[in-house]
């Protein structure tokens, strides 16, 4: 039985940035079972009826020649990770790597057991010109055994209900152990890729016709922010290329072989979203220097009709400072005509200029 401490240097204040010395507070540990979202005992590909506490789930599953339990876990404790390490015998660089956030995906191996990360994503909706964000990641972090699988998710996506439900209805492809569980996840996770990358994709095609519409009111702000999230989402998906080639390809490894032709198909699904992704920031790149070519011609354009009204102004003002030296002898000062005919002048004079400069297209 593993001693739980009065106090923790974390959990109890987690995003507070205070530990309980410094806060005053008591530590209360929350019982494992919080935080265990499903514990089941499956045998032959069948789940044993009944609820089972982690413990009892395994010494049940070790019982019967072809038993495992699949336990999943949301956002566990320090302390509640560690009576899960210690139940499952699981090594302490493991545990410490189910406790931390925003980790690249990778592959482990501790002696008989596999630690397998994986990073999640999902599309969030959003407004097409506005900056906001658009792909939402998390993890997923799978332990398996011999006879048990610990998957622990952080995040507020990406649940496994469904996963479980579908090796359910098919407990030929469950008979095959953990193993299967573990192509059944990655299968999930890689498939997330695939539905978020066709989102993405719908609005890069929508953001290329806006560009090229004449008027529109797509920024380069926001094709900067579509393009940071698609760096964040080629950070998620293209590492996990490594893990899923060496459980596909290396016999060494305590999967069967029949789940290492499924994992063959996951790392085929994969190198495909992740090819994709990466022509997605080309695609970006394409569109920033469309864009920015967009404004130069605005901005040219603006200048012509500037100086288009410029030059018109400068007539005026260009005459009335002629005559508006105080001389005494200047043409047609002292004729009554005088004022009219500078009037016709100035406005003969604009007109054409209007005329000339419509006629080049600069107004």
């Amino acid at each position: 039985m593993v001693s739980v401490p009065s106090f923790s240097p974390l959990s109890s204040l987690r995003g507070s940035g205070r530990t309980p010395s410094q806060s005053g507070q008591r530590f209360i540990p929350v019982p494992t079972a919080q935080a265990i979202v499903d514990c089941a005992v499956y045998v032959d590909g069948k789940r044993l009826p009944g609820r089972f506490t982690h413990k009892a789930a395994l010494a049940r599953a070790r019982e019967q020649p072809n038993g495992f339990v699949w336990v999943g876990l949301h956002d566990p404790d320090e302390t509640q990770m560690e009576d899960i390490a210690a139940t499952f015998g699981l090594h302490q660089l493991a545990t410490d790597d189910a406790l931390q956030r925003h980790q690249r995906p990778k592959l482990e191996r501790y002696d008989d057991s596999l630690l397998l990360v994986l990073r999640t994503v999902s599309y969030v909706p959003h407004e097409m010109n506005s900056v906001s964000e658009i792909v939402e990641t998390g993890e997923i972090i799978v332990f398996t055994g011999p006879d048990f699988v610990v998957a622990v998710r952080h995040g507020e996506h990406s649940g496994l209900a469904e996963v479980r439900k579908a090796l359910e209805e098919d407990p030929e492809q469950l008979a095959l152990g953990p193993g299967a569980v573990l192509h059944a996840i990655a299968d999930r996770i890689v498939d997330s890729y695939i539905d978020v990358a066709q989102s993405v994709e719908n609005d890069i095609d929508e953001m290329e016709e806006e560009i090229f519409t004449p008027r529109s009111k797509v920024t380069v702000e926001s094709i900067y922010q579509l393009k940071r999230e698609v760096v964040e989402l080629r950070r998620a998906v293209n590492p996990l290329a490594a893990p899923l080639e060496q459980l596909s390809r290396k016999t060494d490894l305590p999967v069967p072989k029949e789940v290492r032709r499924y994992l063959r198909d996951v790392a085929e699904h994969h190198a495909a979203v992740a090819e994709r992704i990466n022509d997605f920031d080309e695609a970006l790149s394409a569109l920033i220097s469309a864009a920015l070519a967009r404004i130069g011609v605005q901005q040219n354009t603006d200048m012509r009709k500037i100086s288009a009204w410029v030059a018109i102004a400068a007539v005026p003002t260009m005459i009335a400072g002629i005559y508006g030296m105080n001389f005494d002898h200047m043409p047609e000062l002292h004729q009554v005509w005088g004022y009219p005919m500078v009037w016709v002048l100035i406005l003969a004079i604009c007109t054409g200029l209007f005329f000339t400069f419509r006629r080049n297209k600069w107004l």
